[in-house]
C-alpha cells in the first residue's frame, strides 16, 4: 500500500496521467464538505486521473491522497495503516499527532475501535479547518480496512470537517462496504474531447480522417483512444497508409479491461460470447434472456452454461433482460473469441430470433470472405436482409437498420447493389445519430462508381451529415451538388438538397447564397427576383430553418409539399414579400399533426418560428422530440430540443429554455453534432445572461465561438456575442453593451447574422440611451419598426415603443412609455415588461416624479424576480433606493399609499379569493386585477399573496394610534 499527501495545489508525484489536460475539467466541487462520493467508470475512464484533479483543485486545506497496493489486499488493516500514517505527517503549522496506539497498534482491533482510530486521526489532521480525503481503487484494499472506510463514506461528518472521494471501477458491482456512498460516475468522453484528447497528445499532427475513425471507435473511453493512437504507425496516423481493420482488436482491449477476463471458465466464457453477440446492435446495450438462454442450449447441448448463469461482476440479469456492467469489457469479450466461436453465437441466435435481429444474425454467421458469386444462399439472405431493413413496417430502430444494410452490402457481389445498400444504410446512421459510420459507407459508395442518381443522392446525405458536423460552406456546396445531379432524375430528392443549401447558407449568414439555393434553377433567385438585402427576414427564430445545425434535410423526404411549401415561404421571407411568405408558411405548419414524421414536424417547428407563432412551434417541435425518441431517430433529438429553446427564449421563459438546451446539448454531444452543440450553447448563454450567470455566460460563449469559427456558423456566434451584451447592460455597463452591439446592428461589414440582428436592436438602442449614445441608435430604430409591422414577433411592437420613448423628448416619451406597457399587457412576457417599466421608472425619477417612479421601479423588481433576472433586479433595487424608497417591502400595516380599488382587491386577496373570483365580484376583467396586484406588489415590496394577506393581517391587529 502507497499514499502521500498533497496540499493545496501540489499535485502527487505518481499522478496517471489518463485524461491530459485537454480534456475540460467537470464545473463544480467535486464533493461539498462533510459528504462522500464514490467515483466509479468504466475501465480506463480515468478515475485516477479525476482524483488527481480534485486534489489539486482542493484549496481549503490539506489532501491526504492514498492509492492502493493490491499486493496487501490480504494484510489485515493494511489501507487504513496507510491513510492514517498520511494523516500523521506534519503540516505546517500544526504538529504530527500520530494516531491512539499508534500505527501498529491496529492489529486485532474491532470495527468501532478502528473507526474511532481512525476518526480520532481525521480530527486531528483536520485542525480548524476542511481536509479532503482521496482513496485510489479502494476496492482493493484490505475488508477490515474497507469496513471502516465504508463506514466513514456514510458519515464523514464524525471525523470533522472531512470530505471524502473513493475511487473503485463501475463494470463489477459495487462493495458491500461502498453500498451507502453515494456514486459519482464518469461518463464517455464527447467526440470534441476526445479530438481534443488526441491533438495534444499528437501534437495536433493526426490526419483528420484518421482522427475522426479513432474518436469513433473508442467510443469515448480515454484509455482506448490512447491506445489506439499508440497502436499506428506514423504514415497511419497521417493518412498515408491504410488503417488496420478492426482499428480496436483483441489485443488492444483485452489489455484495457485488466484481469476481470483472465480467471473465466470455458462455460463462463461462452455465456459471455453469447450474451455479447446477442447485444452487439442493440439501441440500448440490452438483450432479451430467453433468446439467449436458448441458444446457450443450442451450442451446448443443455450442458450447465444453459442456466445462463454468468459472473454477476460482468453482467447484469433484471426484468427479463441481461446487460453487460461495461460497453468496454463486452468488445473485448466478443473481439478475443475466434471467428468461428463468433460465427456460432450469431448462428444459434438466430434460431431463436425472429425479424430483423434474427436475419441479421444469420447474415452475421456467414463467412466474411462469402461473396455472392460463389454463394447464392449469401446472396438470397442479403437481398431478404435490405428488404427488411428498408421495410417502415418491420419494427426496428434506425442503429439496428443500419447494421443490417451495411452487411447486406458486405453480402453482395453486384456493385450498383452494394452501392444502394450503403447508401440506405448511410441514411439510417445519420438518423441513428451515427456521422461518422454514416460517412465511411458514403465514402464506399463513391469509391464504387455508382450512377448519376446515388451519387447525388449520396451528396445530399454528406451535406446533410456536414452541416450537423462541418463547415456550413462545404454543406451547401455539396448539397448543391447534390441538387444539380438529382434536378432531373429525383426531384423530391433535389427539393430536399435545396432546403438544406439554404439551411447551411443560413448558418453561415449568406443572403445571396440562400436565395441561390432557393431558386426553382440553379442559380436563379426565384419568381419575381429579389428586391434588395431583408430587413432581418426571420429575426425571430435564432432557431430559424436549419438553425445552423441542420434542417430535416437530414433524411430523404417524405412530405413533397411541405418541402415545396417551406421553399416558397423562405424565398418570400428573403424577397421581403411578407404576406406570401406567411401563406406558404401557415400551410406547412397546419399541414403537420403529431404522429407524422420526424422531418415533417421539425419543418412546421420552423416555419412556426419564422411567423412568430411561438404555440405552433412549440407543439410542433414537442412532437418532433416525442416521435425522435419513439423512431429511436437519435439525430433529431438535438434539432427538436434546439427549436424549444429558441421557443421559451422568445416566450421569455428562460429556465425552461435552459433546461432544454442543456438536454439537448447532451443529445448533440452523443450524436456528433458539433454544430447543433454550439447553438446549444449560445442558447444557454442568452438564458444565463438573464439568470445574471455571468460565468456561464462566458463559458457557454466560448464554446459556442470556438465551433462558429472553425464551421463558419455566423447565427450562433452572433448570438453569442449576443449574450455578452446582455450580461454588461444586465450588469449595468451600458456603454460596454453599446460597444458590443452597435458593430452587429448597424449596417456595415461587421452587422450581425441577418437572423438575428434585428432581435438584438432594442438592447443597442437601450445600451446606447442610458450611455448618452442615443444619437446612434436612430437609425436602426426605423429599420425595426419595419420588422415589427411584419407581426412575427409579438414583444416587437412593445419594444418599438420603448426604443422610441428612450429616444424621444420629454413632452412625447411619458406616452410612448404608457402605450408601449399597455402593449405588453397583450404580448405577455414578464422580462419584457420588466425592462420597460424598469427605463420608465428610471425616467420618471430623473425627472423627480417620485412616487410614480416608486410604482413602475418596484413592478419591475417584482417582474424581474419573477423570471429570475437578478442581474436587473439588482438594478432596480438601486433604482429604489435612489428614489428614497426601500425595495424591502412597506412596514406592517402601512396601507395608506394605494387607492380605494387596490384596497378593495387586496382585502379579497387575504380573504383567499383568486383573481377570477375578485373579477367577479368587483366586476372587473381578471386582467384589471392583475395590473393592480402588480402594483400593490411594487409599492409594498410583497412577492406573493400569502405575504400581502400576512401584510393585511398584522394591519388589523395593530391598534389606530390616537
Amino acid at each position: 500500500m502507497t499514499g502521500q499527501t498533497t496540499v493545496r495545489h501540489t499535485a502527487p508525484a505518481d499522478v496517471r496521467r489518463d485524461r491530459p489536460t485537454a480534456v475540460p475539467e467537470r464545473t463544480g466541487a467535486p464533493v461539498a464538505e462533510g459528504e462522500a462520493r464514490l467515483v466509479t467508470g468504466e475501465p480506463g475512464c480515468g478515475r485516477s486521473r479525476y482524483l488527481d484533479r480534485a486534489a489539486r483543485a482542493f484549496t481549503a486545506g490539506p489532501v491526504v491522497h492514498v492509492r492502493a497496493d493490491p499486493d496487501s489486499a490480504t494484510v489485515p488493516h493494511a489501507g487504513l495503516r496507510a491513510l492514517l500514517r498520511l494523516s500523521a505527517e506534519p503540516r505546517a503549522p500544526r504538529p504530527a499527532v500520530p494516531p491512539p496506539g499508534g500505527l501498529d497498534g491496529l492489529d486485532g482491533l474491532d470495527g468501532p475501535s478502528a473507526d474511532a482510530a481512525l476518526r480520532s486521526a481525521l480530527r486531528v489532521a483536520c485542525g480548524d479547518g476542511p481536509l479532503l480525503v482521496c482513496v485510489d481503487d479502494a476496492h482493493l484494499w484490505d475488508p477490515a480496512s474497507r469496513a471502516a472506510l465504508g463506514r466513514l463514506g456514510r458519515d464523514p461528518r464524525a471525523a470533522g470537517a472531512v470530505s471524502l472521494l473513493l475511487t473503485a471501477p463501475g463494470h463489477r458491482p459495487v462493495d458491500p462496504e461502498f453500498a451507502g456512498i453515494p456514486p459519482l460516475r464518469l461518463d464517455p468522453l464527447t467526440a470534441a474531447e476526445s479530438a481534443a484528447l488526441l491533438d495534444e497528445e499528437s501534437g495536433g499532427s493526426v490526419d483528420r480522417g484518421v482522427r475522426d475513425d479513432l474518436v469513433a471507435e473508442a467510443e469515448g473511453n480515454p484509455a482506448l483512444l490512447l491506445a489506439l493512437l499508440r497502436s499506428l504507425t506514423p504514415a497511419q496516423l497521417r493518412g498515408r497508409a491504410p488503417l488496420p481493420r478492426p482499428l480496436a482488436d483483441a489485443e488492444i482491449l483485452t489489455g484495457l479491461v485488466g484481469g476481470c477476463l483472465s480467471a473465466l471458465t470455458a462455460e463462463e466464457d461462452q455465456v459471455l460470447l453469447t450474451a455479447a453477440a446477442a447485444v452487439r446492435e442493440a439501441e440500448d446495450g440490452s438483450a432479451a434472456v430467453a433468446p439467449v438462454r436458448r441458444a446457450l442450449a443450442r451450442l451446448t447441448g443443455g450442458a450447465p452454461a444453459a442456466r445462463l448463469d454468468p459472473p454477476p461482476e460482468l453482467l447484469v440479469l433484471g426484468d427479463g433482460r441481461l446487460r453487460f456492467r461495461s460497453a468496454l469489457v463486452r468488445r473485448a469479450l466478443y473481439a478475443r473469441a475466434g471467428e468461428r466461436e463468433r460465427r456460432a453465437a450469431h448462428r444459434a441466435l438466430a434460431a431463436q430470433e425472429a425479424g430483423l435481429p434474427g436475419l441479421l444474425h444469420r447474415a452475421w454467421a456467414v463467412p466474411a470472405d462469402a461473396t455472392t458469386a460463389a454463394d447464392g444462399a449469401a446472396a438470397a439472405l442479403a437481398t431478404g436482409l435490405a428488404a427488411a431493413a428498408a421495410d417502415p413496417a418491420v419494427p426496428a430502430s434506425p442503429r439496428l437498420r443500419c447494421a443490417a444494410l451495411a452487411r447486406a452490402a458486405d453480402l453482395t457481389g453486384d456493385g450498383r447493389d452494394r452501392a444502394r445498400h450503403r447508401l440506405a444504410a448511410a441514411q439510417q446512421a445519420l438518423l441513428a445519430g451515427q456521422p461518422h459510420r454514416a460517412l465511411r459507407l458514403l465514402d464506399a459508395v463513391r469509391t464504387g462508381a455508382p450512377g448519376a442518381e446515388l451519387r447525388g443522392r449520396a451528396e445530399l446525405l454528406r451535406g446533410a451529415a456536414l452541416l450537423r458536423d462541418g463547415p456550413v460552406d462545404e454543406a451547401r456546396a455539396t448539397l448543391l451538388l447534390a441538387k444539380s445531379l438529382l434536378a432531373a432524375l429525383a426531384p423530391a430528392a433535389a427539393l430536399a438538397a435545396t432546403l438544406g443549401a439554404a439551411d447551411a447558407a443560413w448558418a453561415a449568414g449568406d443572403v445571396p447564397g440562400c436565395l441561390e439555393a432557393l431558386a426553382e434553377g440553379h442559380g436563379e433567385q426565384g419568381r419575381d427576383g429579389p428586391s434588395g438585402t431583408p430587413a432581418g427576414p426571420g429575426a425571430d427564430a435564432p432557431a430559424g430553418p436549419g438553425a445552423g445545425s441542420a434542417g430535416p434535410a437530414a433524411s430523404l423526404p417524405s412530405g413533397d409539399d411541405v418541402l415545396r411549401e417551406h421553399r416558397r415561404g423562405m424565398l418570400a421571407l428573403l424577397e421581403r414579400r411578407f404576406e406570401a411568405a406567411v401563406r406558404s408558411l401557415r400551410r406547412v405548419v397546419d399541414g403537420a399533426a403529431p404522429g407524422d414524421r420526424v422531418e415533417t414536424l421539425l419543418r412546421a417547428a420552423a416555419a412556426a418560428l419564422l411567423m412568430g407563432d411561438l404555440v405552433g412551434a412549440r407543439g410542433a417541435a414537442t412532437a418532433a422530440l416525442v416521435a425522435a425518441r419513439t423512431q429511436g431517430e437519435a439525430a433529431a433529438l438535438g434539432p427538436a430540443l434546439e427549436y424549444l429553446a429558441y421557443t421559451e427564449l422568445r416566450a421569455g421563459r428562460h429556465g425552461l429554455a435552459r433546461t432544454h438546451a442543456e438536454e439537448g446539448l447532451r443529445a448533440a454531444h452523443r450524436a456528433g453534432q458539433r454544430n447543433t452543440a454550439a447553438h446549444h450553447h449560445a442558447a444557454q448563454a442568452l438564458a444565463a445572461s438573464i439568470d445574471g450567470d455571468a460565468d456561464a455566460v462566458a463559458r457557454h460563449v466560448r464554446h459556442a465561438q470556438e465551433i462558429s469559427l472553425r464551421h463558419g456558423l455566423a447565427q450562433a456566434a452572433t448570438l453569442a456575442e449576443w449574450a455578452l451584451a446582455r450580461v454588461d447592460l444586465g450588469e449595468g455597463r451600458p456603454a460596454e453593451a453599446a460597444d458590443r452591439l452597435g458593430p452587429l446592428v448597424r449596417p456595415g461589414p461587421g452587422r450581425g447574422h441577418f437572423a438575428v440582428w434585428m432581435l438584438a436592436v432594442p438592447c443597442f438602442v437601450e445600451a446606447a440611451a442610458r450611455a448618452g449614445r442615443g444619437g446612434s441608435a436612430g437609425p436602426v430604430v426605423e429599420e425595426f419598426a419595419e420588422w415589427a409591422r411584419f407581426g412575427a414577433d409579438p414583444q416587437a411592437p412593445a419594444q418599438l415603443l420603448r426604443c422610441r420613448a428612450l429616444l424621444a423628448p420629454p413632452d412625447r416619451a411619458d406616452g410612448l412609455y404608457e402605450s408601449a406597457l399597455a402593449l405588453h399587457e397583450t404580448a405577455g412576457g414578464d422580462f419584457e415588461r420588466a425592462r420597460t417599466e424598469f427605463l420608465y421608472g428610471q425616467w420618471l425619477r430623473r425627472r423627480r416624479r417620485l412616487r410614480e417612479a416608486r410604482d413602475r421601479l418596484g413592478a419591475a423588481l417584482v417582474g424581474f424576480e419573477r423570471c429570475g433576472a437578478r442581474a436587473w433586479a439588482a438594478q432596480a433595487r438601486a433604482e429604489l433606493r435612489a428614489n428614497g424608497t426601500s425595495a424591502g417591502g412597506a412596514r406592517a400595516g402601512d396601507l395608506s399609499a394605494l387607492t380605494p380599488q387596490q384596497l378593495r382587491i387586496v382585502h379579497h386577496v387575504a380573504g383567499g379569493a383568486t383573481n377570477r373570483e375578485i373579477a367577479q365580484a368587483l366586476t372587473v376583467s381578471t386582467r384589471t386585477v392583475d395590473y393592480h396586484l402588480r402594483k400593490v406588489f411594487a409599492a409594498l415590496g410583497v412577492r406573493s399573496r400569502v405575504e400581502l394577506a400576512r401584510l393585511v393581517e398584522q394591519t388589523e391587529k395593530t391598534p389606530a394610534h390616537p
